[in-house]
């Protein structure tokens, strides 16, 4: 068993009996797509994390109850596909929650700018502006993307 900072990592003998398949079955899923190794020894050994011993287990399961290993592949392509989902609702919300912040504090900087000379405003907005314009292409393309839907 090998570590990999707080995880630790089993090669595909380690993998096998722990969760009691031999490892032809374990070469089989991983060619498949089942499961994927986490990484590679310099000698070229898979490395699977831990988890991949649960993962084992619910593809028994399932076999057990008549599901193809088509459909079982497809279940955790559906899985993985939530997570997807749940990371990017969360990107957004975070997204949304900084803009507020940034519109407030816009609003403070108001009667700060409206204070300036022509000149100072013209250079300030000029440092201010490439980054400004990626944002609004960032907000145009989720509006767009918004749309579509």
């Amino acid at each position: 068993m090998r570590t990999d900072g707080d995880n630790q990592l089993l090669r595909i003998g380690e993998l096998a009996r722990l969760a009691s398949v031999n490892q032809r079955t374990i070469d089989y899923y991983t060619s498949l797509g089942l499961i994927e190794p986490t990484k590679r020894t310099d000698t070229n050994y898979r490395l699977y994390h831990m988890e991949t011993i649960e993962r084992l287990q619910r593809i028994i399961q399932m076999k057990q109850e008549k599901y193809t290993l088509d459909e079982i592949k497809e279940y955790f392509s559906q899985l993985q596909q939530v997570s997807i989902d749940e990371q990017l609702v969360k990107r957004l919300t975070d997204l949304q929650v900084h803009l507020q912040q940034v519109e407030r504090e816009a609003k403070e900087l108001q009667p700060i700018l409206d204070k300036l000379k022509p000149t100072q405003a013209k250079s300030l907005f000029q440092r201010i502006a490439p980054q400004s314009a990626a944002c609004i292409d960032v907000l145009i393309a989720l509006a767009d993307k918004q749309h579509m839907l």
